[in-house]
């Protein structure tokens, strides 16, 4: 399995990434933001479509604070209950700066032609917009963050593309955190917020509980289009 690895900024150490190429460089790099079940098998194979799409996609694995090397599923309840677990003992501003790091890393690899988006899922997918607000990513991209609602004070501070992917029917964002993550975010020029009927949290997650192709597909249709317009 390819992996790098990317030195901590705060000098406490490193963390293994994994990396996807594509078959052409130089191209544009991808950060893959986890959701809580760590750099799983799920994640491995966004990244692997990242780079089919002629990206270089690289996927840190944020919970080497906690415990290194994490990959579970979302198919047994323990699984959950320790996910879960891993979520709250996950220090956001420290994954932040991880991620900061991350997205220097993958400027900085060979291929790359200095650009660099940053796109999560779940709890990646609320990093992704904490990048938005945050970093100098080339642009973002959030599929079902959760707690966003929460962030809309730091909306301001979005200078670059941000797309976000909404399941109309998550478990994890209540209705009125959705239409108002939609009313504050509605004016904003560089963000494209879509709900997506019907559909419960991790919709494009192929083969999990909520798995929808038809929503998947049309969401990713928009990911690459933004991809591709702004990563060359």
């Amino acid at each position: 399995m390819p992996e790098i690895t990317i030195q901590a900024s705060d000098g406490s150490g490193s963390f293994g990434a994994y990396l996807a190429m594509p078959k052409q460089v130089p191209a544009g790099a991808v950060v893959m933001i986890q959701e809580i079940f760590g750099v799983n098998h799920a994640m491995r194979a966004l990244s692997d479509w990242v780079a089919d799409m002629g990206f270089i996609a690289l996927c840190p694995d944020l919970f080497w604070r906690q415990e290194p090397g994490i990959q579970i599923t979302d198919a047994t309840k323990e699984e959950w209950d320790r996910a879960f677990a891993l979520m709250n003992g996950f220090d956001q501003a420290k994954g932040i700066e991880d991620l900061k790091a991350a997205l220097a890393a993958a400027r900085a690899l060979p291929g790359c032609n200095g650009k660099a988006a940053t796109m999560g899922f779940c709890l990646g997918g609320r990093l992704a917009f904490m990048m938005a607000t945050q970093s100098d990513a080339d642009c973002n991209i959030s599929y079902y963050g959760v707690g966003i609602d929460q962030l809309l004070g730091d909306k301001g501070k979005i200078s670059k593309p941000l797309l976000m992917h909404v399941a109309e029917k998550d478990r994890f964002v209540p209705e009125e955190a959705r239409r108002t993550m939609q009313a504050e975010l509605g004016g904003n020029g560089n963000v494209a917020l879509h709900v997506y009927p019907g559909v419960d949290h991790a919709f494009a997650r192929m083969g999990g509980h909520s798995w929808d192709g038809r929503a998947a597909t049309i969401a990713n249709g928009r990911t690459a289009e933004l991809l591709a317009r702004c990563l060359g």
